[in-house]
């Protein structure tokens, strides 16, 4: 029965994106056959005073209407342009995350239940709400330290989000397989790894204990960084489902005339605001990873405070050469070497030459050196370096492409503190002195000490990795005399899993079709 209303919550999902004028803004005109006849059939039941809005303003009214779990897959899909493409990951981007507020008493509730404490003997004061979102709500309130009231800002989950969250999920899923089953071409985009990735992150956000340390890490990571902070965390009123941490007293980094009005220096904020995600990318490998204007504040002292760390981005040692290589490249025109972290990295299959990866290269970088630096966008840059690489059967690899998305929005946001910005001056020191510090003799010297570590715990391991070779002999030759057999049960459950996933396919199909006609007649 999950199948089946996931079925109905999918053609409900459908209906409003085609009434909202969602599907008929799409580029239907260079389909063919049955997908551009349900495009023409979307434009006809598009309701009429859609028609007057932008995309992104029928994407955005049709997300409010489908409620919070698709705003959250909104802005997943917004880090995903080789899934939904460029132009529609820009617009997904925009969707803003705010949503009505749930009363102080639910809030109050939840509280309880988590920490197991009442909230008088939490704070001195818990106030009303003062801003909402698709997965908690914010209060402000006090507490008592050493007789002091302090000012503390206090994060609650929506009541019932998880179980709302994990309905819509069903629907994403049968909306994945049934891709991938009848649409073998989307079969690279990989659809229901992309919604396994969804459901991971989502389950992560909604558990704000987990946000709580990564507050705490980015804290410790950047205790001694110019400029840059994040509110600290009460730990003793932190639980799965409320998160206590620092007020921050500032002006929000979208209010530019706020800014000039307290006297900050715009090109400064933008310099520093660059610098310091850089430096937490390749420095840390953990970044915060949805640093758009309204979650980040400017204190008196110019000091950037970023909140709202439910999604964050890690690199391996491997993603950070790769990323300061590769823009060290383009500003130093060594569009082979750019090539050759391809090929190092793994990221390129081998059977590609690494002369032509470098000519495609070569096609991106050169145009952007005839134009003035102020107007070049490192983004941009790594948007078409993605979709070159797509032509050689790179991978995607979700952990660049949510580097890629935050870059966009950093970049974007420093521009409109700063029209002139230049990013590529302001990247610069940072990216050199990375290289120059783990690129270098220093680097060279870390990276033989981690080799010794790695040679040390394997000669640890050699008992038992020859037990387990040896055990493995056996069973190779025993199946090379017996053959490949299974037991009873699993054959069962082979049997068993291939029967239920081609039922709940039909079944989910007959549901769409049915409702469809349905719509249909009570239309017509």
């Amino acid at each position: 029965m999950s199948t089946v209303s996931a079925g109905f919550r999918l053609v409900r999902a459908g209906w409003v994106l085609v009434r909202e004028g969602v599907v008929a803004a799409l580029p239907g005109e260079e389909l063919s056959g049955l997908p551009k006849f349900g495009w023409q059939l979307a434009r006809l039941f598009t309701r009429r005073r859609a028609l007057a809005y932008e995309r992104s303003d029928r994407l955005a009214k049709a997300v409010v209407r489908l409620g919070p779990s698709y705003v959250k897959l909104g802005q997943f899909l917004a880090t995903r342009p080789d899934v939904v493409g460029n132009d529609m990951a820009l617009d997904l981007a925009m969707l803003q995350d705010k949503m009505h507020t749930f009363p102080r008493t639910e809030a109050i509730a939840a509280i309880e239940a988590s920490l197991g404490r009442k909230v008088g003997d939490l704070y001195a004061q818990f106030g009303d709400p003062v801003a909402a979102a698709s997965i908690a709500q914010v209060h402000a309130a006090d507490t008592i330290h050493d007789g002091v009231a302090t000012k503390v800002a206090v994060k609650v989950i929506r009541p019932g989000v998880r179980r709302h969250f994990f309905q819509d999920l069903e629907s994403y899923f049968l909306a994945a397989r049934l891709q991938e089953k009848y649409i073998p071409s989307s079969r690279r985009l990989r659809p229901v790894e992309v919604t396994e990735t969804l459901a991971q992150t989502t389950k992560i956000e909604m558990d704000l204990r987990l946000e709580a340390a990564a507050l705490s890490e980015l804290g410790e990571n950047t205790k001694d960084d110019p400029g840059f902070r994040v509110p600290s965390v009460d730990w003793e009123r932190t639980g799965r489902d409320v998160l206590t941490m620092e007020w921050v007293d500032g002006v929000k980094m979208n209010d530019i005339a706020g800014l000039a009005a307290a006297g900050h220096d715009l090109k400064t904020i933008a310099a520093n605001l660059v610098q310091s995600f850089l430096r937490h990318t390749l420095r840390d490998g953990f970044f915060h990873a949805d640093m758009h204007p309204g979650n980040l504040f400017v204190e008196a002292n110019g000091t950037i405070v970023a909140v709202d760390l439910g999604i964050a981005g890690r690199l391996g040692k491997k993603e950070r050469r790769f990323l300061a290589e590769i823009l060290y490249g383009f500003i130093t025109r060594d569009y082979l070497r750019v090539a050759e972290v391809h090929f190092e990295a793994g990221y390129v299959p081998r059977q590609h030459n690494v002369a032509a990866f470098a000519q495609a290269i070569r096609a991106i970088g050169e145009p952007i050196h005839g134009q003035p630096a102020e107007t070049i966008s490192m983004a941009k840059l790594l948007t078409l370096l993605f979709e070159v690489t797509e032509l050689f059967d790179m991978a995607t690899r979700p952990e660049l492409i949510l580097l890629q998305k935050t870059m966009v929005v950093v970049e974007g946001v420093a521009r409109t503190l700063d029209p002139a910005f230049n990013m590529w001056k302001t990247a610069e020191p940072v990216v050199s002195g990375w290289i120059a510090g783990n690129l270098g003799p220093r680097g060279m010297m870390l990276d033989a000490r981690d080799g010794v570590r790695a040679l040390l715990t394997l000669a640890r391991q050699a008992p038992e990795l020859a037990a387990r070779t040896d055990r493995l002999s056996r069973e190779i030759d025993l199946m090379a005399e017996h053959g490949l057999r299974f037991d009873q049960t699993t054959a069962h459950a082979i049997g068993k899993a291939e029967a239920r996933h081609s039922r709940s396919g039909r079944l989910a199909l007959w549901v769409i079709a049915l409702t469809l006609v349905y719509i249909a007649r009570k239309i017509i």
